[in-house]
């Protein structure tokens, strides 16, 4: 039987190579989705330009946050993040979002791309659950529970064009 070998931090090196692996995969989603929210940012058009143009900047500011704090944290753990953009893209999961303008599909391709990451973070949760991490396990609680929330917000505001746009008296009587 082979003896666990303690990392820096005390816990077993060998699970936290399978949590440093669960990071890696949620960095590399994360960057992905940095920038498709930069892109959002950029290009968004439409007469609500003004509220989603501040909001895609809150929304990457918070992802750009969350990227130093996983590099920081696979360090912590013993181990090497990645960082670089082909490393991002074999491993995220996640599609680049190109020339998308329109801001209903904007929010859905948010949307999708959150729920997306909220899978690769909980699997990384669950990894480091297994490995007693629990700094790891507190780090991605909080994020998850932001992205739960930004799912719900970016929900109300797609049901509320819905509901705009099918209600009695939602266009303009001439």
């Amino acid at each position: 039987m082979k003896a666990e070998q303690v990392n820096q931090i005390g816990l077993d090196a060998d699970k936290l190579e399978i949590v440093a692996t669960a990071l890696n995969e949620v960095l590399a989603a994360y960057h992905v989705s940095y920038q498709n929210l930069r892109g959002f940012h950029w290009n968004v058009k439409g007469h609500r330009f003004f509220e989603l143009h501040q909001k895609f900047e809150e929304l990457y500011e918070e992802a750009k946050d969350n990227i130093d704090e996983l590099a920081e944290r696979i360090l912590t753990v013993g181990f090497t993040p990645y960082h670089t953009m082909s490393d991002f893209l074999e491993i995220s999961g996640m599609q680049e979002a190109k020339n998308v303008f329109n801001d209903v599909e904007i929010v859905k391709l948010t949307v999708q791309d959150i729920q997306r990451l909220l899978e690769k973070i909980r699997n990384a949760w669950q990894a480091a659950d297994d490995a007693t991490d629990v700094g790891t396990t507190n780090l991605l609680e909080d994020f998850i529970s932001s992205h739960e929330k930004t799912i719900w917000m970016l929900n109300s505001w797609l049901n509320k064009r819905t509901e705009n746009i099918d209600s009695p008296g939602s266009q303009s009587e001439s």
